[in-house]
């Protein structure tokens, strides 16, 4: 069976950090492409990180950009969201997603398998 979990996700202050993981079982990660993706109450889902199989090209949105990383560890089936100088705005469910045998895509719609998703909560 094929399955995502996410983990790390909690509490933090602004301007916290907090890092994300996606491990995955069922199947390996090399052949996949990984993205993280986030919705907060009311708003509609976003993507917010891709990373490529393969060559490992990354690509983030705008508006998080330079404080977000993401990464991935293919011996251990798990990737990675390192998340710095987080902002209110930053809270939201988090969810890992993977695209078979393909690039990274903005539209959700294209990935395969999900996580469950990991509640990020930036507050003083």
């Amino acid at each position: 069976e094929m399955q995502l979990v996410e983990s790390g996700g909690g509490l933090v202050q602004p301007g916290g950090s907090l890092t994300l993981s996606c491990t995955v079982s069922g199947f390996t990660l090399d052949n996949f492409s990984i993205g993280w993706f986030r919705q907060a109450p009311g708003k509609e889902r976003e993507g917010v990180s891709c990373i490529n199989s393969g060559a490992g090209d990354t690509f983030y949105a705008d508006s998080v950009k330079g404080r977000f990383t993401i990464s991935r560890d293919n011996a251990k089936n798990t990737a990675y969201l390192q998340m710095n100088s987080l902002k209110p705005e930053d809270t939201a469910v988090y969810y890992c997603a993977v695209l078979w045998f393909r690039l990274c895509s903005s539209d959700f719609s294209d990935y395969d398998y999900w996580g469950q998703g990991t509640q990020v909560t930036v507050s003083s």
